[in-house]
């Protein structure tokens, strides 16, 4: 039982480096490349974390099929049916928050296409008639496809120039499908406390993808910084929860973005950058699955040795 504890331990306390690792590498590599890592470390944590919790859970039902007495059980490892109950406490409770939280994310959705649903205009643009200044990329929903919403004090705000990267940006977004990466580590943040750093991380990382892909659109590195910092002051005074399913050029930590903009555009993952964004999703991959057969094993292992002890006749 020991064994079998000490690897649900470190499966459990796993997801705080990992996470931390995840974060570092993706401040090396380029925007789509970092996106792709936090999303896939982001599963990976999030999967090992309930395999670890759904083995614990088990142990009971796993000596039951060795026709062992859970009283018997119980005489001899009291605390396998607590750790137990407290696992299938932290899953079912998870299952309620990932529900909620899917529901929450269907429930922006709809009201935001409700909102935008007094603007005009021609192909992926809507127009929002008023004072507000805001813009964002809203998602297809319910066989709609997805638009670009800007409101008409957004358009008033800038100039025809950075006009057209605010909305490269937004088409960026929804080209990318980037909402469906926002919404996935945003789910799955919610097995794991580590995995909330991801989902921060992630929202900064899709911002710096779509100011490449505009700034690559306009041709023009220094007015693509430009329009993104006076959209982000305009739009200062009407801000929202950024993040799925509404991502906007204003969100994010700007100074940092407008900062890489001003820099040289990030070398293509190619080379030594893909190897080491590979090698180390591939790290990952092998060590979840390493844990997950060490947990395994380990169960295994144990309802063996009670079986053997049990029906032996062992005492505790």
């Amino acid at each position: 039982m020991t064994y079998v504890l000490l690897v649900v331990v470190l499966t459990l306390a796993f997801p705080w480096g990992g996470a931390a690792v995840a974060r570092r590498l993706a401040d090396r590599l380029p925007p789509r490349w970092a996106c792709r890592t936090l999303v896939g470390a982001a599963v990976l944590l999030a999967g090992g974390t309930v395999s670890a919790l759904a083995g614990l859970f088990h142990v009971p039902f796993l000596a039951s099929l060795e026709r062992l007495s859970l009283t018997r059980v119980l005489e001899v490892w009291p605390t396998a049916v607590p750790f137990a109950c407290v696992a299938g406490a932290l899953l079912l409770t998870q299952l309620v928050l990932l529900v909620r939280r899917w529901s929450r994310h269907r429930a922006l959705l709809g009201r935001a296409w409700l909102s935008a649903g007094a603007g005009t205009g021609d192909g992926d643009v809507l127009v929002v008639p008023g004072t507000d200044v805001d813009a964002f990329a809203l998602p297809g929903y319910r066989g709609r496809r997805g638009r670009v919403v800007v409101t008409s004090g957004m358009l008033r705000s800038l100039e025809p120039g950075e006009r057209e990267v605010l909305l490269a940006h937004e088409r960026a977004h929804l080209a990318g499908r980037h909402h469906l990466l926002s919404a996935v580590v945003d789910l799955v943040s919610v097995i794991h406390p580590a995995i909330r750093s991801l989902r921060e991380a992630l929202a900064f990382h899709l911002e710096r993808w779509a100011d490449e892909e505009a700034a690559e659109v306009v041709g023009d590195r220094r007015v693509t910084a430009a329009a993104i910092a006076r959209a982000a002051l305009a739009g200062a005074a009407h801000a929202r929860v950024a993040g799925y399913p509404l991502l906007s050029a204003t969100s994010g930590p700007v100074p940092r973005r407008v900062a890489a903009l001003l820099l040289p555009e990030p070398a293509p993952a190619r080379g030594g950058v893909r190897r080491v964004g590979v090698a180390a999703l591939a790290a990952s991959v092998v060590l979840a699955a390493v844990t997950a057969l060490a947990l395994a094993y380990g169960l295994h292992e144990y309802v063996e040795f009670a079986a053997r002890r049990l029906i032996g006749g062992g005492a505790g």
